[in-house]
């Protein structure tokens, strides 16, 4: 067994060592998300917590240990009698990213209950993990049924399995911590909301602390046993501390004016539901108990706020994580030990308040010329120039709205995700094949189907139905999956005529909301001047590509065939990676190609290439005023695509509505 890295041993990185601890003293906290850049010791703290954890009472041969003090009646391997159990380590189960769901839940053993009658069943991760530490590394990269999952356990308390009529169900109550990278993607709001706390990480600035972290590593990596041993007196002293707080902790008071102050907390930062007061609570008890106190501290619901509320304020991937303290510090001075807040007739907001006659507003302020209005801006010259300068300032995205659902045509097989088809493990049943490898889901018509003529040979007619392993039938299931999503901006001068850069940011943010919420794979090329450019590599972040975009300039001439051979080039290099992950290419442009030698033949050349590759795309056609050329649409048939105009966008669009219920008549 390897010798685990010893907790009190981790350099720095107080926040995550303090929200890993408060989870040992009081489980119901609700577990940790640990978010950070990589090579920050987040697998290592997390691993090495468990062997902090204090050993736990179980029921003598019980794979789903249970209590002994208190037994589950439902355990499949009972009914157990209440009684002295065995002791043995906490248990820190891992789940890897690309398991399965029969190693997640269990499985049972379909050729023995239906031969054999039997109700046999293999527990899994959810059953190793009970009254333990359940730890995925790189959680963002989940997949959504394994998520699912998750949520339901983590929800009951308990796991269910159910396949064709069996039904096994068993106590599955763990402590869930996670880590990921936040620049692979961001999770699921569901999940996300299922964490207790969260903590973000980075590597220290500082290089005495940077040595120690290599001093230290480098003395594990050569005598583990050795420096663990060295390391033996802290980690039994925070091992007690730990059982001490456990003791006190029913002991520990929260008080009303505590209450107040978190109920207070929490609906000044607006996060949604009541799961963070309920957390914040407990957070603050076992804050008081790891101090030693039996009351709830100003200090304890302070340090609660900040581990549990910077993931619940966020609204959409593109908000900034974190908590402004001088905000939090605000509202708990004005409800520290407070009486309820009177009535609004004492309330005086002032001639500059509500309602008041006062100046303008920062929001006012904000569209003014120094805020990016748009109307401050220099005028286009020919050839797409601004009169006064090649480039023009980044402007801001108008507001992003809800987009029509794109789609790749025809079947894939990519990974699991909400915008096109795909052959999945998941999703509704539509035919049924030979099992490749080990059977996962049995389609039961199937298999009988199978079964049957050979009865007769089998000597076992009018004895019960006898089913061989060739008998057996994988269903064939069809779901949805998620895309790389490569967008393929024009920020020349032309775009930026009319003022038009603003919504065309607006539109392609709203395409990456889209994105994010259906799983996919986003990527951003960009071209202007004389060529074309890769803004953002694709990647599951979505807010990484919201903040290029942010930032992006234009001005300059339309090089569109060099912006098409560069996103060529993007997929050309992503489909040796993945595959399986099918491309929808979203070129967002006005049409208009100059710049170099016959622009308007090399970009439809280009377009061409593109349409021989078979890659599915979608023209946003840009152009405005009461004077269209129609370029984007023509570039969108070279495409072989479709193109929609930023109105059309729109998934409440009329034109798009009308659009649909004629593409349907048709």
């Amino acid at each position: 067994m390897t010798t685990p890295f010893p907790f009190t041993a981790v350099v720095g990185q107080d926040d995550l060592r303090l929200a890993l601890l408060l989870n040992a003293v009081s489980p119901a906290v609700g577990g940790v998300l640990v978010r950070g850049e990589k090579g920050t010791a987040k697998s290592t703290a997390v691993r090495a917590l468990s062997a902090l954890l204090p050993e736990v009472s179980v029921v003598p041969g019980c794979r789903f240990s249970c209590d002994p003090a208190a037994p589950d009646p439902a355990c499949p391997d009972g009914p157990h009698e209440t009684g002295p159990g065995t002791q043995r380590p906490a248990r820190m189960v891992e789940l890897p990213v690309g398991a399965s769901e029969d190693r997640l839940v269990g499985a049972l053993d379909i050729e023995r209950a239906l031969a054999e009658g039997v109700k046999a069943f293999e527990p899994g991760l959810l059953a190793d993990a009970h009254r333990g530490i359940l730890y995925v590394d790189e959680v963002n990269l989940l997949h959504d049924h394994l998520v699912d999952l998750l949520l339901d356990a983590a929800a009951m308390g308990a796991s269910y399995v159910e396949r064709e009529g069996v039904s096994v169900r068993h106590a599955a109550r763990f402590l869930l911590v996670g880590t990921m990278n936040p620049e692979e993607g961001e999770l699921r709001p569901q999940l996300l909301d299922r964490f207790g706390l969260t903590v973000e990480v980075a590597a220290s600035r500082e290089p005495d602390q940077r040595v120690e972290v290599v001093r230290r590593r480098l003395a594990y990596d050569d005598d583990p046993a050795g420096f663990t041993e060295r390391w033996a007196d802290e980690e039994s002293s925070v091992r007690a501390q730990i059982i001490a707080a456990r003791a006190l902790l029913p002991s520990v008071r929260l008080g009303d004016g505590a209450l107040r102050q978190i109920a207070a907390t929490c609906a000044a930062f607006e996060v949604d539901g009541m799961r963070a007061d309920i957390v914040m609570a407990r957070t603050a008890t076992a804050l008081a108990a790891w101090a030693g106190r039996t009351d709830v501290l100003a200090e304890d619901v302070r340090q609660a706020a900040l581990l549990a509320l910077p993931h619940r304020r966020r609204r959409n991937p593109f908000d900034a994580p974190g908590l402004d303290e001088n905000k939090l510090d605000d509202t708990l001075e004005e409800f520290a030990e407070q009486e309820p807040e009177q009535g609004p007739e004492d309330d005086d907001p002032g001639p500059d308040g509500p309602g008041g006659g006062g100046g303008q507003s920062p929001e006012d302020d904000s569209d003014g010329p120094q805020g990016g209005d748009t109307a401050a801006q220099p005028e286009a010259g020919e050839g797409g120039q601004p009169q006064n300068s090649g480039e023009q300032q980044p402007v801001r995205a108008s507001e992003p709205f809800r987009t029509k659902a794109l789609s790749v045509p025809g079947i894939g097989e990519g990974a699991a995700g909400r915008r096109s088809r795909a052959r999945t493990e998941h999703g509704r049943t539509t035919g049924a094949r030979r099992p490749q490898g080990a059977l996962t889901k049995l389609h039961l018509a199937a298999t009988v189907q199978a079964a049957a003529p050979h009865q007769l040979a089998r000597g076992r007619a009018g004895r019960g139905l006898v089913v061989r392993r060739d008998d057996l039938r994988q269903a064939t299931r069809e779901g949805r999956e998620g895309n790389l999503v490569l967008f393929v901006v024009d920020a020349s001068g032309s775009m930026a005529a009319r003022q038009r850069m603003s919504a065309v940011k607006g539109a392609v943010l709203s395409l990456l909301l889209d994105a994010y919420q259906r799983r996919d794979k986003v990527g951003l090329v960009t071209f202007r001047g004389s060529a074309a450019d890769v803004a953002l590599p694709p990647t599951s972040s979505v807010d990484a590509a919201a903040v290029r975009l942010e930032s992006l300039p234009t001005g300059g001439r339309t090089p569109l065939a060099a912006g098409l051979l560069k996103a060529r080039d993007v997929l050309r290099v992503e489909r040796l990676r993945d595959p399986a992950r099918r491309a929808l290419v979203v070129v967002v442009t006005d049409g208009r190609a100059t710049g170099g030698p016959e622009p308007v033949a090399l970009a439809g050349r280009a377009a061409r290439l593109f349409a021989a590759d078979g890659v599915a795309s979608v023209v946003v056609d840009c152009e405005s005023g009461p004077v269209r050329l129609g370029l984007a649409r023509q570039l969108a048939g070279e495409l072989d695509g479709t193109a929609v105009t930023l109105d059309e966008l729109r998934a409440d669009s009329i034109a798009g509505l009308v659009k649909d219920v004629q593409r349907r008549a048709a």
